[in-house]
């Protein structure tokens, strides 16, 4: 071929598909133009970056990998930033000065009409000439104004301030497995032993196919055993990131399915909240099921606000959201104080959130080390 078009390539995928996406595209020798948000595969194979700045309603392309993009976007805002206050100083300070010469100009008015019968020629002429050289000021300051080049102020970023409700605390232990097993065809689970307690921040990692996912829902209670026993403990509240995606792929407007699942929220709780997210008045109306799958994982995050949990689980967080939400996310992360299930491939996010403990699942079999 002669151009790549490769959009999100690595959703999906886990370290061993990572590794060999990275190993194709840093060798293909045709254009190729990625589209994605996961920051390593970034740094490790672009060379140049498009940025497309929805704030300031502007395409911007930079040179170099994506560190050297991140350097210069910093540089480049700040230096606009910079440019504005300069331009809105000059501007405010010439506009002061403009206003304290017309006031004298209107003063000196003033008194000319005042002392207009005063029989002091010499007195007049100078009142006369004051008034003169005030308004030719004024008109001088006027002209500079609006010879000054406009400098438009950048425009606001949209942020995301996303916070995790935390539900009362529940029992020391949250979840057990003991002894579980899952059959499914050729595919054995197990037999796996292990219990997460209250606070346990742990990062669940794996091959595709390894288990991840039948372990979080045996953990859960969401899957029948073929042997052993799952429990979780008193008081356990579960949010799931992958499972509020569901909640929203129905064809009831986003608000409506949003209150079915916390319907003690107002709808005017409900706009509000879900503006935060970035989602507006044109997605709390339309069908849930319309909604873009990162709309869709950002009403996830909202739902996650929106009602207390104390076990979190997360399952690639990261697929189909941007940059900003990843990067709020994982501050979100930081303060919240429950028990945490991440699962991730993303290699960045299981540097930057704090994780206790480390399972890594293979084959249907489960070690740990603790971090």
């Amino acid at each position: 071929y002669d151009v790549f078009l490769l959009d999100e390539p690595t959703n999906d995928l886990d370290l061993d598909g990572l590794a060999r996406l990275e190993e194709f595209v840093t060798g293909l020798r045709a254009g190729t133009v990625l589209v994605s948000h996961d920051r390593e595969f970034l740094t490790r194979t672009v060379s140049r970056v498009v940025e497309l700045d929805l704030a300031q309603q502007q395409v911007n392309t930079y040179g170099g990998g994506y560190a050297a993009y991140l350097e210069e976007r910093e540089r480049a805002r700040r230096h606009a930033r910079e440019e504005y206050e300069e331009y809105a100083d000059t501007r405010a300070s010439l506009e002061a000065r403009a206003h304290t010469q017309r006031s004298w100009m209107e003063k000196g008015v003033k008194n000319a009409r005042r002392k207009a019968t005063d029989n002091d020629k010499i007195g007049r002429k100078f009142r006369t000439e004051s008034t003169e050289k005030q308004a030719a000021k004024a008109k001088q300051t006027q002209r500079m104004i609006e010879r000054l080049e406009v400098v438009e102020e950048p425009r606001k970023e949209w942020e995301l301030r996303m916070e995790i409700a935390a539900a009362p605390r529940a029992g020391a232990v949250v979840a057990t497995l003991r002894g579980a097993e899952v059959r499914r065809g050729d595919f054995r689970f197990g037999p796996v032993d292990l219990q997460i307690d209250w606070a346990d921040r742990v990062a669940v990692t794996g091959p595709n196919g390894s288990g991840k996912s039948t372990l979080l829902a045996a953990l859960l209670g969401r899957l029948p055993l073929d042997a052993g026993h799952a429990a979780l403990g008193p008081g356990v509240v579960v949010g799931e990131v992958d499972q509020a995606r569901g909640a929203f792929l129905g064809d009831e407007p986003l608000a409506e399915a949003f209150r079915t699942a916390v319907p003690e929220m107002s709808p005017a709780d409900v706009r509000t909240l879900l503006a935060k997210f970035g989602l507006k008045a044109a997605h709390v109306l339309r069908p849930a099921s319309t909604l873009s799958p990162g709309e869709r994982t950002r009403a996830a995050l909202a739902l996650l606000q929106g009602r207390g949990v104390n076990l979190l689980v997360l399952d690639e967080p990261t697929n189909h959201l941007d940059l900003p939400a990843i990067e709020q996310l994982e501050s979100a992360l930081a303060t919240y104080r429950g028990t945490l299930l991440l699962v991730t491939h993303d290699r960045r996010m299981l540097e930057a959130v704090d994780t206790g403990r480390r399972i890594e699942v293979e084959a249907g079999r489960i070690t740990e080390r603790v971090r």
